[in-house]
């Protein structure tokens, strides 16, 4: 059996679906404890990372667990969460981390991943990092004002990053949960190409077959916008990666291909499935 944190979300939905699709027994663990997909392998379960002690009733018995914390964790006990799993006889772990928790690894906001990755390497569990760069799905953000006023409202609008497919993340996390192979690897999860603001609004007008125009927020009116649903340290380490991205930040990963055995989604690619979100 198979836990899944994180299970309603952008990453944790088609993780749950694509190892039931694989005919594995799925836990899926949320809040809610609400099941992500209909599917008679899948039991939702509810849980609270804020409280280790609720994840026994979805751990007892597993063998993998896909373990998803918000933000960048530092306000967890990551420790006990490791530890509960491992108690119950979880001997396989898959982290979503982040390439921040290597190029920034002396941030605020992405310093308490970098010392979660250090305490998944220390458990003594089967472990697997998965470091995604820039979310494909980010520019859900964008829905209001696309439907609104046919704009893209985003900062930095010639910065590029090779942002990835959520689907790309949940499909090499599965394979690191069900497959051998994977253990004592660190994946960086990127998109085939750097893409910039510009770019991917002229990818989604062509997908949705419509003009948008890309309206360029200044650094302040894009943090004014991310503090209404981000912490204040995530916005501002989010920000300096859209801004001022490393060198490696920007590079292309092959990893997605060398898993999956076929090459990374496009941003286009995302966007075709996503479509309907964008309609007014």
């Amino acid at each position: 059996m198979i836990v899944i944190t994180g299970a309603t979300g952008n990453i944790g939905r088609p993780l749950v679906a694509e190892l039931a699709r694989r005919g594995h027994d799925v836990t899926a663990v949320s809040r809610a404890g609400a099941a992500p997909l209909d599917d008679p392998l899948v039991r939702g379960v509810s849980a609270d990372l804020a409280e280790p002690a609720s994840l026994r009733a979805a751990v007892s018995g597993a063998d993998a667990m896909f373990l998803l914390v918000p933000g960048s964790g530092g306000h967890l006990d990551t420790e006990r969460i490791i530890g509960t799993a491992a108690e119950s006889g979880v001997r396989r772990l898959v982290l979503l981390s982040s390439l921040g928790a290597v190029t920034r690894a002396g941030s605020v906001s992405h310093g308490p991943l970098a010392e979660l990755e250090k305490r998944v390497q220390g458990s003594g569990l089967e472990w697997t990092l998965l470091r995604p760069a820039d979310f494909a799905s980010n520019a859900l953000a964008w829905v209001p004002t696309v439907r609104s006023e046919r704009a893209v409202h985003a900062p930095f609008g010639d910065v590029a990053l090779p942002a990835v497919d959520p689907l790309d993340i949940a499909q090499v996390a599965a394979a690191a949960l069900a497959d051998d192979g994977h253990a004592g690897r660190a994946y960086v999860l990127t998109g085939p190409a750097a893409l910039s603001p510009r770019d991917r609004t002229a990818a989604l007008a062509d997908v949705l077959g419509i003009p948008l125009t890309l309206v360029e927020l200044t650094r302040e009116q894009a943090r004014t916008d991310m503090l209404a649903y981000m912490p204040e340290p995530i916005v501002d380490g989010t920000l300096a990666i859209l801004g001022e991205p490393t060198p490696q930040e920007q590079l292309v990963s092959r990893d997605v291909e060398s898993v999956l055995g076929r090459p990374a989604h496009t941003f286009a690619d995302w966007a075709r499935r996503n479509a309907g979100a964008f309609a007014a």
